[in-house]
């Protein structure tokens, strides 16, 4: 039998317009823990994909004056080229148009229509076509929709309905004997103060929608777009339970579920009642984090206040993005997304801090090393303490805590500048070669740990480091590379430009500038 993958999932996007950072935030959070983990041997299915039916879906195509599954495919191909652009590696990317999704969401009805988990009836209540989901009026906020700020409509039609008040106090169990399901632990009160209130039965199915999966046994209805899209972590996977794949057990259950905060109800509530339904063992943790907002608002096509991936990533590497939204923010809380932050952080932690560092460190090695990168150093104090830290880096990655992680790595980038500083190679060239090439051994070797560390955040640049460090290759006669900028200064135009360093001048700053706090926090 074939060990098990660690199973990583994201939401699927929405297709009803094009994605945006906000849309970014959860993938590169997958992405991160699953170049991780494959970097230490762990097999891993990383999976995401796209949300495809639905009225919203119908609409947008009518108006478009285009069949539905045409705006899908071409949105769906905008998503699959943005994760290109950020440098996403996943190794599944789910339709819920793909026909083996579709034959098990039919499968899954009717096997929960047998089971009389599923039963016909009729609802009469309160529903936002925005996010395409009913609301007691008790969560509406003025009126209006609590999550878009839309008015909500009466809805009355025959529907199935999903025996969500069944699974009440099995979920109430669930969740009290494995206390990390719902993370981060702050969010969990919600769903359990939820959960405790009452579960009703739920409206799991359409007459009035012809844009989704048709129920095998009764065709005038179509399955509701959530109860769809929540089937495909598992279909995904290889289930159908007219004939499970083999491949289903390498994989489930999941490991992590990465979810934005707005749909952790559908992810801690529905989806694992649904998961109890059919006998099938629950994924391991669903976590929600928060919102990238812009001036208070989540980002939103909708709304018109988002910034494109595309046009960042254009100015200043993919690598910087992927830096900014996990130091700036921990992940989990929500954050307010400003380009004067982002322009900052670049500089002073990029541009400064780590580019400076590594270009100067080079340059030196290049021109004093006689041609060789060095062995392991022995003995080194500061080489030595910083091994100790990649157990503490792990933990904080496998746990999510990724700024966490990225603050105990420019802990290390700050030693290091501060040492440059402190041991003035500059003099040391001149008074004691022997003593430079011991010093800068070290600095090489801490370096290539450094490189290491940030892989998964910023691969392109880790990857630029190790080839530069000389990593993977002999020691003795490799050659260091004098080596352009990883990240070049972006001049504020409010400021006089700066000079250039020359290589082994003592800085005119002791690390490399400030630590901007311009986000804000919840």
């Amino acid at each position: 039998m074939k060990s098990k993958k660690y199973y990583i999932t994201t939401p699927l996007y929405y297709v009803n317009d094009k994605p945006h950072i906000g849309h970014a935030y959860t993938t590169l959070a997958a992405d991160i823990l699953a170049r991780h983990l494959r970097a230490k041997d762990v097999p891993v299915h990383f999976q995401t994909g796209t949300d495809e039916h639905g009225s919203n879906i119908e609409k947008i195509a009518r108006e478009k004056g285009v069949e539905p599954k045409a705006w899908c495919d071409g949105i769906s191909a905008d998503f699959r080229e943005l994760w290109k652009t950020l440098n996403v590696k996943y190794d599944h990317f789910i339709r819920t148009t793909d026909p083996a999704h579709e034959a098990g969401v039919q499968a899954v009805f009717e096997k929960l229509i047998k089971s009389g988990d599923v039963y016909l009836g009729s609802y009469d209540g309160l529903y936002c076509r925005s996010c395409e989901a009913f609301y007691d009026e008790g969560e509406l906020k003025e009126k209006n929709c609590p999550v878009h700020g839309k008015p909500v409509e009466h809805v009355s039609e025959e529907t199935y309905f999903f025996r969500l008040s069944k699974y009440e106090k099995p979920l109430l169990e669930h969740y009290e004997q494995h206390p990390d399901f719902l993370s981060p632990r702050y969010r969990a009160q919600e769903l359990l103060n939820f959960v405790k209130s009452g579960l009703k039965d739920i409206s799991i199915s359409r007459t009035k929608v012809a844009w989704g999966v048709q129920v095998k046994s009764n065709p005038k209805h179509t399955v509701y777009v959530w109860f769809d899209a929540l089937l495909n972590y598992a279909t995904g996977a290889g289930y159908n339970p007219e004939h499970v794949s083999p491949d289903f057990n390498t994989m489930w259950p999941a490991d992590v579920h990465l979810v934005g905060k707005e749909i952790f109800r559908f992810h801690g509530v529905i989806w694992p009642a649904m998961l109890m339904a059919l006998g099938v063992e629950l994924p391991r943790k669903v976590y929600a984090h928060g919102w990238w907002t812009i001036n208070g608002d989540k980002m939103s096509k909708s709304r018109g206040n988002f910034i494109k991936a595309e046009d960042v990533v254009q100015e200043y590497g993919v690598d910087a993005l992927r830096y900014f939204i996990f130091r700036e923010v921990s992940f989990g809380q929500d954050g307010d997304f400003s380009m004067d932050a982002f322009k900052r952080r670049y500089n002073a932690d990029l541009a400064n801090d780590l580019g400076n560092l590594f270009s100067r460190i080079m340059n030196m090695a290049a021109k004093y090393l006689d041609h060789q990168l060095p062995e392991k150093p022995e003995g080194s104090v500061i080489f030595g303490e910083f091994k100790t830290w990649t157990p503490e880096i792990h933990r904080s990655i496998e746990t999510l805590q990724f700024g966490e992680a990225l603050e105990k790595i420019w802990k290390a980038v700050s030693r290091l500048n501060h040492l440059v500083n402190e041991r003035k190679p500059w003099e040391l060239a001149k008074k004691d070669p022997e003593a430079l090439k011991v010093f800068l051994y070290e600095m090489v070797w801490c370096l290539r740990l450094i490189a290491g560390w940030i892989d998964p955040f910023m691969p392109d640049t880790a990857s630029r480091m190790h080839l530069q460090l000389g990593v993977g290759r002999p020691a003795d006669g490799t050659e260091p590379q004098k080596v352009p900028a990883l990240f070049p200064r972006k001049q504020d135009e409010s400021k006089p430009a700066r000079a250039g360093l020359d290589n082994i001048v003592p800085p005119s700053s002791p690390s490399g500038g400030l630590k901007p706090k311009d986000i804000k926090t919840n």
